[in-house]
């Protein structure tokens, strides 16, 4: 069997989005106190940025307005150019982000970095954080001399930071004058970002302050061994009790058909959309808020993933596996599945070659109802800028146009895959390769695509059957998303206390799952969450919704 390598192992993570986070009881920030009126209610609104699309290669998989990606099942053959300059005036930028790779070699010595930097015409100091610390490290710079930050901040949507929009609203450069309405035209790549992840990264105080990193509508997804399931029983329609069944006829000696890491619930979220429980909030048709932790559907999908784990179907591990570490065990056979972003194909594919066929499980049903799936975030967080005056703010943000420019691109072939001939070479398809260098030298290690990034679309190269089948998969689900009606929307509450919380729940549902705490402890835990700040959070989303209706 070939052997894994971390390298393929940290890959995968990346591309999987960060779907699995584990929120941190930080308390530090620049704002000292709870002060700063980030609600949009009553402010008059930023319009969002105009959406124009920009020229791109034509799809061979068609998208839908409902969100089912655009396909490629070839690497386009003739590449156009989506910036008509170097975006860039010689100086220095300081940039920081969120990693999910391994600390990259320094620009001296790294050829990859020199490329992007003579692309984009500055000089990048780029401070990469993994994943584990950005937490602690954005405390400290929140904290820190406002004119000690980086000019280009990413900032992550997989954790919950305290105070975290009063931050941005405090020290962030307000980008409304230069990306509101038909603004943002005179950024073309910034223009082809579609409204909805504009929505889903929302206004602060009416205003806007970042740029979304756009994402696929399918969020959170069960990644099956496809030959394990299938062989245990699996079949399209299935329903929870099928499920049960083929998770328990699948665990067998040291293979486990289910699989977790610490801090994702056993895969709650995959497990509460199938049951059509609200993903994190839900809005009626009256504009009030209904939380899923309040619902009689969420509370019977923790009672069904304690009775997977009773029947032994998860990894004994399944609540101290590092993300890494499940990763290893999927692609070793170990474990029959996992709860990632969608995003993971674009590495899944490559990686379990030669060991298993990975594909996205469909929802079951429960009691005759057709399951759901969950509806990611439109943006897998933002961009903010350091305040700045007018000219050094249109520079750097045609630097994050550049790094926009969308698939089809030269532009976006340096960014993904690097320099022809020294990072990649080029398959009988013609699609991108890469090579020893490029596989050390790439944007996982040095995160470019975190600061900014086009649309995202379906490619796996070389594996045109797995674009079809995960375009097909998409056709089916999109329907069925569960959207949390919260995204782009402020509460005071959930930025001062929401991480506390969120903690108690996240605690109380792993433990009852785990078989430490009976269901009475999740009812006791609600009635906590609902009287520390979960009601009030209710009532200023309903306020804010209302604003933005």
């Amino acid at each position: 069997m070939p052997r894994l390598s971390r390298r393929t192992l940290l890959r995968s993570l990346a591309a999987g989005s960060a779907a699995v986070s584990v929120p941190g009881l930080l308390t530090a920030c620049s704002t000292g106190s709870d002060g700063g009126d980030i609600s949009n209610a009553g402010k008059k609104l930023a319009p969002w940025p105009a959406y124009v699309a920009a020229p791109g290669a034509e799809p061979d998989l068609a998208p839908t307005d409902a969100g089912v990606q655009a396909g490629y099942t070839s690497y386009p053959s003739d590449l156009t150019t989506s910036v008509e300059r170097t975006p860039g005036d010689g100086s220095t930028v300081k940039v920081m982000s969120v990693t999910f790779g391994v600390p990259p070699k320094g620009a001296a010595e790294n050829q990859y970095w020199r490329a992007v930097e003579k692309a984009l015409g500055v000089t990048i100091e780029f401070t990469v954080i993994p994943q584990a610390d950005y937490q602690k490290k954005m405390a400290t710079v929140m904290a820190g001399d406002p004119d000690a930050l980086p000019d280009i901040i990413n900032v992550f949507s997989g954790f919950v930071l305290p105070r975290e929009a009063q931050f941005v609203q405090r020290r962030a450069q307000d980008l409304t004058p230069y990306l509101s309405g038909d603004a943002i035209r005179d950024y073309p790549n910034l223009a082809n970002i579609p409204t909805h992840a504009w929505r889903d990264m929302g206004r602060v105080g009416g205003q806007l302050y970042g740029i979304p990193l756009e994402r696929p509508l399918p969020g959170s997804t069960l990644w099956l061994n496809q030959n394990l399931f299938a062989d245990a029983g699996m079949k399209e329609g299935w329903t929870s009790e099928d499920f049960a069944a083929v998770a328990k006829k699948g665990t067998r000696g040291r293979t486990y058909a289910l699989g977790a890491a610490a801090g994702s619930l056993f895969g709650n979220g995959v497990h509460s959309a199938a049951f059509n429980a609200p993903q994190g909030w839900a809005v009626d048709k009256d504009g009030v808020f209904h939380a899923n932790y309040t619902d009689e559907r969420y509370k019977a999908a923790v009672a069904f993933q304690a009775q997977l784990r009773r029947n032994g179907s998860y990894h004994p591990d399944a609540t101290s596996l590092s993300s890494p570490d499940l990763t290893t065990l999927f692609l070793n056979g170990t474990v029959g599945s996992l709860q990632n972003g969608f995003g993971a194909y674009q590495s899944l594919y490559t990686d379990s070659e030669g060991l298993l066929t990975p594909a996205p499980a469909l929802p079951y049903s429960v009691g005759g109802t057709p399951g759901g799936v969950v509806a990611a975030r439109r943006s897998f967080g933002y961009t903010i800028l350091k305040k700045a005056g007018k000219e050094r703010v249109e520079m750097l943000l045609r630097i994050l146009d550049h790094l926009a420019a969308p698939f089809g691109t030269e532009e976006w072939e340096l960014l993904h895959y690097g320099l022809e001939g020294v990072h990649f070479t080029r398959g009988k398809d013609g699609s991108p390769r890469a090579t020893r260098l490029g596989e050390v030298e790439n944007i996982t290690n040095l995160p470019f695509r975190y600061l900014a990034e086009g649309p995202q679309v379906l490619f796996v190269p070389g594996r045109p059957e797995a674009v079809r089948a995960l375009h097909a998969w998409q056709r089916k689900v999109v329907p069925v998303a569960i959207r949390n009606a919260s995204h782009g929307l402020r509460s005071r509450t959930d930025t001062t206390q929401g991480t506390t919380l969120r903690a108690l729940m996240d605690d109380t549902v792993t433990a009852v799952v785990a078989g430490r705490s009976p269901m009475s402890e999740y009812d006791a835990a609600v009635k906590k969450w609902r009287a520390r700040g979960g009601d009030r959070m209710a009532a200023e989303y309903a306020e804010e919704y209302a604003a933005n209706a």
